[in-house]
């Protein structure tokens, strides 16, 4: 586990933060969650700063934001875990990787897609 680490901030949990989604901000609020208790995986880096059309104001925020979280970056171990999970089951590969981090590194994940959190049940976090 990543040291004082509790939780990994999915794509599109990250977005609603930013978006200030009265639902994310309520979590957050409920679980006393702190930016120095989070991480986030290197796709969720990705998928945020590749977006088309993406302004350069919305780049500093995003990197803003993203400097105050621990980055978690692909490993060996994260790669073979994403592996195990594409094969056991109908998961896309941005999914499978954000999954195996949160596996790999012992962290509960917030996410908003309800695919992934049942994924994330049936492993057994």
């Amino acid at each position: 586990m990543t040291s004082g680490a509790k939780y990994l901030l999915d794509t599109n949990y990250i977005l609603d933060l930013l978006k200030s989604n009265p639902d994310v901000i309520a979590e957050i609020s409920i679980r006393g969650l702190k930016l120095s208790d989070s991480c986030y995986s290197a796709i969720t880096r990705m998928e945020l700063l590749g977006y088309p059309g993406l302004r350069a104001e919305e780049e500093t925020l995003i990197n803003d934001r993203l400097n105050r979280i621990t980055y978690l970056p692909l490993t060996l171990a994260i790669e073979n875990r994403a592996i195990q999970l594409r094969q056991s089951r109908k998961i896309k590969l941005p999914d499978a990787i954000i999954a195996a981090t949160a596996l790999v590194h012992s962290l509960e994940l917030l996410t908003l897609d309800k695919k992934l959190k049942k994924v994330m049940t049936e492993e057994g976090v």
